[in-house]
Formats: structure tokens, sequence, C-alpha cells
């Protein structure tokens, strides 16, 4: 199982990923909302401003304290060595 590093010593796996978005938009801050009160919010900024959502195929909302483009690039790099491992 690949996992990605997401900030702070916090991973998630690699393959459970649906989408990592900026939490700028309105539609993003009530996706925010309504995990919060489901209990699927998970807060791994550790009280620093959150800079990325991470949205899972559970329906879990995880927020990041790095910024999504970071997360993308380590998405991507983590997809290139992995298609060289094979």
């Amino acid at each position: 199982m690949s996992m990605i590093n997401i900030g702070f010593g916090n991973i998630v796996a690699l393959n459970r990923v649906i989408a990592v978005v900026s939490p700028e938009s309105a539609p993003i801050k009530r996706l925010i909302n309504d995990a919060r009160e489901q209990g699927k919010l998970v807060d791994a900024t550790y009280g620093r401003k959150t800079r990325a959502v991470v949205i899972m195929d559970s329906n879990h909302v995880i927020l990041s304290a790095i910024q999504s483009e970071t997360i993308s690039q380590r998405f991507n790099n983590k997809n290139d060595l992995d298609r060289v491992s094979k």
C-alpha cells in the first residue's frame, strides 16, 4: 500500500484519495462543515491555517496545513517512483 505525507508526519493511503483541493471556495467550506457534522473530518493542521483539503473515498475529509500543489507533487512523484519500480 502506497502512502503519502500530508504534513507534520501525517500520512494517507494514496489509493484512497479522491481529490486534493483548495479550501477557499464555498462548496468546499460546505463539504468541510458537513464532514464535521457527520464526524468524518480529520484535522491534521496542528492548529495552523488549512491550505489543502484531501477528500477520501470513505467520505472522510482531511484538512492539511501544506499547499494542495505540494501534496499533488508528492502524489505525482510517488506515482512516478511506483512506475519505475514495476
